[in-house]
């Protein structure tokens, strides 16, 4: 019987915990965000460790790459002074590392994708949005609100497009967790559904035996690609946290 290509995104119990009517079992989606939080931070701590190296090896040259990409985009897309971009910098690494870590973990086989599961998503972006939001408030005050009325707009407008400007808003967080929830889910549905072909042309035998090498090479190279998107996933989602992070602290 041929197994569901969205079998790999079910939910497993590992550790079964009732307490009462609350059920906080150990699953593998918990384990997977475990693990890649563990293996980030142990990389981080071995690079680090008594300052690191005078000369980098290849490891803390890869996480200086990443930290000084991430930089980069800090300073070019959050305007303000440089006090303001240093308190911000460790949340994007923070973010565009634990997602682009997820996603490529994910690509490695029988292993779990959490960003593949919207209620992860959703809880990410809502959670960082939350913290836009209580820092646009710190920053400008009741001011803050404002941003829901454009300069210029004519006074009998003003209500519909403070409502259509709060609905916007609302929507960001949830827009941002569909994007990277569905991105996701859908490259590794396609390879699934793929590979489960190629393996049906392989059993049948005969000219069928040589067919299957085309759905292969069509799986290698999606492969290929779902890596590419695992990473520019990652880099979109905080590109948009950053480009919100920046109207909440400047009002754009």
């Amino acid at each position: 019987m041929a197994c569901s290509p969205l079998e790999q995104f079910a939910i497993i119990p590992l550790i079964p915990i009732h307490i009462g009517n609350l059920y906080l079992s150990s699953t593998n989606s918990s384990l997977s965000i475990l693990l890649t939080i563990s293996l980030v931070l142990l990389l981080v701590h071995f690079i680090t460790l008594n300052g690191g190296h005078l000369v980098p090896n290849a490891w803390q040259s890869f996480v200086e790459i990443i930290y000084d990409f991430v930089l980069n985009l800090v300073n070019e897309q959050i305007s303000g002074p440089s006090s303001i971009k240093q308190r911000f910098s460790p949340l994007i690494f923070v973010t565009f590392t634990f997602l682009s870590s997820s996603n490529l973990i994910g690509m490695i086989p029988y292993s779990f994708t959490v960003t593949s599961h919207f209620i992860i998503t959703l809880g990410l972006s809502l959670s960082l949005f939350i913290g836009i939001t209580i820092v646009g408030f710190q920053t400008h005050g009741l001011h803050f609100f404002s941003f829901l009325l454009p300069q210029g707009v004519p006074l009998p407008l003003a209500p519909l497009l403070v409502l259509l400007e709060l609905i916007s808003y609302r929507f960001r967080a949830l827009s941002l967790g569909i994007r990277l929830f569905a991105n996701m889910m859908a490259g590794h549905s396609l390879v699934k559904i793929l590979s489960g072909f190629a393996r049906t042309m392989l059993s049948m035998g005969g000219i069928m035996y040589l067919a299957h090498l085309a759905p292969f090479l069509i799986v290698f190279a999606l492969t290929g690609l779902e890596l590419g998107v695992a990473i520019l996933q990652a880099y979109v989602f905080t590109i948009l946290i950053r480009i919100h992070l920046n109207d909440a602290i400047n009002l754009h």
